[in-house]
């Protein structure tokens, strides 16, 4: 694991850290505010994209960055029906978003967007998750362990909402907040070394 700092994480976020851990790229943590309100007219794909390459430029212009690393910014939204869920305001906002995913499928997209000192680079990972039916006492249960309080779409499918979900099609890591194949390869076009493959073991 590479010990030295490669890039700036524009977000608060546990689990786009430890999933940049994961292809062993090491970052720096600073969270950003933006405002997030979507603009009249903006579609599912160009909301979730302005607002990944805004917390990127956000954290690019406020974090101190004498070493002029990359900064990354990423969003995930969830879509149910031409609805974008975001993070659940209260937990009666959560509950009527399971209760429009709950038996439907839903599309999960999350943007990731690097800016550099010479480039720019954006990409989106689009994925579809199907839930299973839940009954009322299933989702206020669910929702009473506290897990949606801050995820997009009021769920995290790598903890205990994966009980619920019938199948995805997509990126597993881009359900979670960071599309791995989307990431590295945007990372690489900014000069970010990426963890190289484990040479094998002589016998």
């Amino acid at each position: 694991m590479n010990n030295k700092t490669q890039i700036i994480l524009a977000s608060a976020s546990p689990r786009r850290y430890e999933l940049l851990q994961q292809i062993g790229v090491t970052s720096l943590v600073q969270a950003v505010d933006i405002d997030e309100t979507r603009r009249s007219g903006e579609s599912a794909l160009q909301y979730v994209q302005r607002l990944a390459l805004e917390k990127a430029q956000r954290g690019q212009a406020v974090i101190e960055n004498k070493q002029v690393l990359p900064v990354l910014g990423s969003d995930t939204i969830v879509v149910v029906a031409g609805n974008i869920f975001g993070k659940p305001a209260s937990r009666q906002q959560a509950r009527l978003m399971w209760q429009q995913m709950s038996g439907n499928k839903h599309v999960v997209h999350t943007s990731v967007a690097v800016v550099s000192r010479d480039k720019t680079v954006v990409d989106t990972s689009s994925s579809q998750v199907a839930f299973n039916h839940l009954s009322a006492q299933e989702i206020d249960t669910y929702l009473e362990t506290g897990e949606a309080d801050d995820k997009a779409g009021a769920y995290a499918i790598q903890g205990m909402a994966a009980q619920f979900v019938k199948n995805i099609n997509g990126s597993y890591s881009g359900i979670m907040g960071l599309p791995l194949f989307e990431t590295a390869q945007l990372l690489k076009q900014c000069g970010v070394d990426i963890l190289p493959p484990v040479s094998k073991i002589q016998a």
